[in-house]
């Protein structure tokens, strides 16, 4: 997060339309990414998957844009501002926008925005998983509110976290638009194998797409719990 605020701060003369688009979505990116980190360290577990899923649409928005162009950006950005005189108000063109199929075609982040999708909507399943996460056969443990440390949801939720900020530093070292250095761009490529052998790690909490549902290993409250796997 911090490379992320040195990279802007070398950048913080761009004024360009496509300077504009990219750090516009990148800073609702980050601050998506901050968010989240503080509600992980709050036990706020459930809070998390929307704003992770929020942040991934970002970045396949600046994705899109650094393959597809910026043609649909400088079309709306022409007529962008205006006045509503009716209502007295400054008017904001919406300027609908979709880049999920860049995470699609994507396998790992194709397979993380799917189960943060299922996560971040009212099912029955993602629900009782974040509310009631040691519930067995016997019984649905429900929680009201439980911001109680759970070691599966922390190592789900940071591994997230990890990945989609190792994603936005790459895309925004893809980007022709902005600037970066040779030696931040050296310590992108550290940061990302050092991430990539977190998340590989298989005794942490992890998820795997399995003929399209999701197999959760070592999930457990306690590193002195037993680890369980959880289909959802």
């Amino acid at each position: 997060m911090n490379l992320q605020l040195a990279i802007v701060a070398e950048n913080r003369k761009a004024r360009s339309v496509p300077d504009g688009a990219i750090l516009s979505f990148w800073s609702r990116t980050f601050t998506l990414l901050a968010d989240t980190c503080a509600l992980l360290c709050d036990g706020s577990y459930a809070s998390c998957p929307p704003l992770l899923r929020t942040a991934l649409d970002c970045i396949a928005a600046q994705r899109s844009m650094g393959t597809d162009g910026l043609e649909d950006y400088e079309e709306w950005a022409v007529g962008a501002v205006s006045l509503a005189k009716e209502h007295q108000a400054l008017a904001l063109d919406l300027g609908r926008y979709r880049a999920a199929s860049v995470l699609i075609e994507n396998e790992s982040l194709g397979s993380v925005y799917r189960l943060l999708t299922d996560l971040s909507m009212p099912h029955f399943g993602s629900t009782t998983l974040q509310v009631a996460p040691e519930t067995g056969l016997e019984r649905v443990a429900l929680g009201f509110a439980d911001t109680a440390f759970h070691l599966g949801w922390a190592e789900l939720t940071a591994g997230w976290l990890l990945l989609l900020t190792a994603t936005e530093l790459e895309t925004i070292r893809g980007q022709q638009a902005l600037a970066v250095s040779r030696e931040q761009s050296e310590t992108i490529s550290i940061l990302s194998t050092r991430i990539a052998s977190t998340l590989g790690n298989s005794r942490r909490c992890r998820a795997e797409e399995v003929d399209g549902r999701f197999l959760i290993h070592n999930f457990r409250r306690a590193a002195s719990g037993q680890p369980k796997r959880v289909m959802l």
